[in-house]
Protein backbone atom coordinates (compact mmCIF):
# COMPACT_ATOMS: atom_id res chain seq x y z
CA UNK A 1 0.00 0.00 0.00
CA UNK A 2 1.14 3.68 -0.80
CA UNK A 3 0.33 6.89 0.87
CA UNK A 4 -0.96 9.65 -2.13
CA UNK A 5 -3.12 11.69 0.22
CA UNK A 6 -2.91 15.30 -0.34
CA UNK A 7 -2.61 17.87 1.98
CA UNK A 8 -4.40 21.17 1.35
CA UNK A 9 -3.73 22.98 4.31
CA UNK A 10 -2.18 22.00 7.80
CA UNK A 11 -4.35 23.93 10.08
CA UNK A 12 -4.97 23.69 13.78
CA UNK A 13 -8.65 22.90 13.15
CA UNK A 14 -10.61 21.70 10.20
CA UNK A 15 -11.95 24.19 8.00
CA UNK A 16 -15.75 23.85 7.07
CA UNK A 17 -14.96 24.99 2.99
CA UNK A 18 -19.02 26.38 3.17
CA UNK A 19 -18.83 28.69 5.71
CA UNK A 20 -15.20 29.01 6.69
CA UNK A 21 -15.94 27.87 10.27
CA UNK A 22 -13.15 26.19 12.28
CA UNK A 23 -14.22 23.27 14.18
CA UNK A 24 -11.93 21.00 16.48
CA UNK A 25 -11.45 17.63 15.87
CA UNK A 26 -10.97 14.40 18.01
CA UNK A 27 -9.85 11.25 17.00
CA UNK A 28 -9.65 7.27 18.04
CA UNK A 29 -9.26 3.68 17.18
CA UNK A 30 -11.72 2.96 14.64
CA UNK A 31 -13.43 -0.05 15.08
CA UNK A 32 -13.69 -3.12 12.88
CA UNK A 33 -17.50 -2.39 12.14
CA UNK A 34 -16.98 0.82 11.31
CA UNK A 35 -14.26 -0.30 8.55
CA UNK A 36 -16.34 -2.20 6.80
CA UNK A 37 -18.20 -1.89 2.96
CA UNK A 38 -16.71 1.64 3.32
CA UNK A 39 -15.32 1.05 -0.49
CA UNK A 40 -19.27 0.85 -1.13
CA UNK A 41 -19.85 4.33 0.14
CA UNK A 42 -16.93 5.72 -1.92
CA UNK A 43 -13.51 5.14 0.03
CA UNK A 44 -10.94 4.02 -2.37
CA UNK A 45 -9.61 1.20 -0.02
CA UNK A 46 -10.51 -1.86 1.64
CA UNK A 47 -9.69 -0.90 5.73
CA UNK A 48 -10.90 -4.06 6.57
CA UNK A 49 -8.33 -5.93 4.49
CA UNK A 50 -6.49 -8.19 6.20
CA UNK A 51 -2.74 -6.67 5.65
CA UNK A 52 -3.62 -3.90 8.07
CA UNK A 53 -5.55 -5.89 11.18
CA UNK A 54 -2.14 -5.54 12.84
CA UNK A 55 -1.91 -1.93 12.39
CA UNK A 56 -3.61 1.10 14.26
CA UNK A 57 -6.30 2.48 12.79
CA UNK A 58 -7.31 5.92 13.81
CA UNK A 59 -10.43 7.88 13.24
CA UNK A 60 -10.45 11.67 12.66
CA UNK A 61 -13.78 13.07 13.73
CA UNK A 62 -15.42 16.77 14.18
CA UNK A 63 -15.63 17.04 17.85
CA UNK A 64 -19.17 16.59 19.04
CA UNK A 65 -19.57 14.07 16.15
CA UNK A 66 -19.52 10.58 14.62
CA UNK A 67 -19.22 10.99 10.78
CA UNK A 68 -15.57 9.50 9.67
CA UNK A 69 -13.46 12.22 8.17
CA UNK A 70 -10.47 10.62 7.64
CA UNK A 71 -8.37 7.46 8.80
CA UNK A 72 -4.91 6.49 9.24
CA UNK A 73 -3.47 3.30 9.73
CA UNK A 74 0.29 3.47 11.54
CA UNK A 75 2.02 0.36 13.25
CA UNK A 76 4.80 0.83 15.70
CA UNK A 77 7.93 -1.11 14.05
CA UNK A 78 11.87 -0.54 15.07
CA UNK A 79 12.11 3.04 16.74
CA UNK A 80 9.48 4.39 14.70
CA UNK A 81 6.14 4.32 13.34
CA UNK A 82 5.21 3.16 9.56
CA UNK A 83 2.24 4.95 7.94
CA UNK A 84 0.82 1.81 5.47
CA UNK A 85 -2.67 4.26 4.86
CA UNK A 86 -4.25 7.62 4.86
CA UNK A 87 -7.50 8.56 3.50
CA UNK A 88 -9.76 11.19 3.31
CA UNK A 89 -13.41 10.65 3.19
CA UNK A 90 -14.91 11.11 -0.26
CA UNK A 91 -17.02 13.94 0.62
CA UNK A 92 -13.72 15.87 2.11
CA UNK A 93 -12.52 15.48 -1.68
CA UNK A 94 -12.45 17.39 -4.94
CA UNK A 95 -14.37 20.85 -5.30
CA UNK A 96 -17.50 20.68 -3.36
CA UNK A 97 -15.30 18.78 0.08
CA UNK A 98 -16.83 19.79 3.12
CA UNK A 99 -13.39 20.38 5.20
CA UNK A 100 -10.28 21.27 4.70
CA UNK A 101 -7.13 20.47 6.28
CA UNK A 102 -8.06 16.40 6.74
CA UNK A 103 -5.16 14.92 5.21
CA UNK A 104 -2.45 17.10 7.42
CA UNK A 105 -4.52 15.90 10.98
CA UNK A 106 -4.39 12.37 9.61
CA UNK A 107 -0.10 12.29 9.55
CA UNK A 108 -0.24 14.35 12.90
CA UNK A 109 -2.43 11.36 14.64
CA UNK A 110 0.60 9.44 13.67
CA UNK A 111 2.96 11.78 14.44
CA UNK A 112 1.06 11.45 18.25
CA UNK A 113 1.55 8.28 17.98
CA UNK A 114 5.34 8.12 17.55
CA UNK A 115 5.63 10.80 20.01
CA UNK A 116 4.11 8.35 22.75
CA UNK A 117 6.31 5.67 22.11
CA UNK A 118 8.78 7.41 22.74
CA UNK A 119 10.53 7.64 19.05
CA UNK A 120 10.03 11.84 18.98
CA UNK A 121 7.18 11.97 16.14
CA UNK A 122 9.69 9.74 13.36
CA UNK A 123 7.36 8.56 10.77
CA UNK A 124 8.11 6.86 7.98
CA UNK A 125 6.12 6.13 4.87
CA UNK A 126 5.85 5.06 0.97
CA UNK A 127 4.21 7.52 -1.12
CA UNK A 128 2.42 6.47 -4.30
CA UNK A 129 4.74 8.47 -6.86
CA UNK A 130 7.32 11.21 -7.21
CA UNK A 131 4.80 13.94 -7.54
CA UNK A 132 3.85 12.72 -3.79
CA UNK A 133 6.96 12.99 -2.59
CA UNK A 134 7.62 16.44 -3.75
CA UNK A 135 4.06 17.17 -1.76
CA UNK A 136 4.98 15.80 1.31
CA UNK A 137 8.76 17.30 1.21
CA UNK A 138 6.81 20.60 0.98
CA UNK A 139 3.76 20.20 3.49
CA UNK A 140 5.67 17.71 5.78
CA UNK A 141 9.51 18.73 5.52
CA UNK A 142 9.67 15.14 5.02
CA UNK A 143 12.82 13.90 3.34
CA UNK A 144 13.20 11.26 0.58
CA UNK A 145 15.19 7.50 2.04
CA UNK A 146 17.23 5.70 -0.34
CA UNK A 147 16.52 2.33 0.15
CA UNK A 148 16.26 -0.89 -2.07
CA UNK A 149 12.72 -2.08 -0.21
CA UNK A 150 11.00 1.29 -2.48
CA UNK A 151 11.80 4.11 -4.71
CA UNK A 152 9.29 6.48 -2.40
CA UNK A 153 10.16 5.97 1.08
CA UNK A 154 10.05 9.13 3.21
CA UNK A 155 10.84 9.99 6.23
CA UNK A 156 9.31 12.97 8.49
CA UNK A 157 12.49 13.95 11.22
CA UNK A 158 11.41 14.51 14.97
CA UNK A 159 12.53 18.24 14.27
CA UNK A 160 9.55 18.41 11.65
CA UNK A 161 7.14 16.04 13.65
CA UNK A 162 7.52 17.94 16.40
CA UNK A 163 6.70 21.53 14.46
CA UNK A 164 3.07 19.56 12.94
CA UNK A 165 2.28 18.02 16.69
CA UNK A 166 2.21 21.73 18.09
CA UNK A 167 0.13 23.16 14.73
CA UNK A 168 -2.50 20.92 16.00
CA UNK A 169 -5.39 20.96 18.94
CA UNK A 170 -6.79 17.77 18.22
CA UNK A 171 -7.29 15.52 21.26
CA UNK A 172 -8.41 11.52 20.93
CA UNK A 173 -7.10 8.60 22.53
CA UNK A 174 -3.88 6.90 20.61
CA UNK A 175 -4.46 3.48 22.77
CA UNK A 176 -0.99 3.17 23.56
CA UNK A 177 -0.26 1.27 27.46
Amino acid sequence: MKIDVLIDKLTPCLTEVATGKILQTTFSIAATGELEGLQEKGWNFDWAHDELRLTNIYKLLVEGGDTIQGLVSAEVVRGAVYVHLIESAPHNLGENKKFEGVGGHLFAIAMKLSYANGFGGYIFMDAKNMELVKHYQDMLGAELLPTRYHDFRLEVSEENARKIIDKYTLEGDLNVD
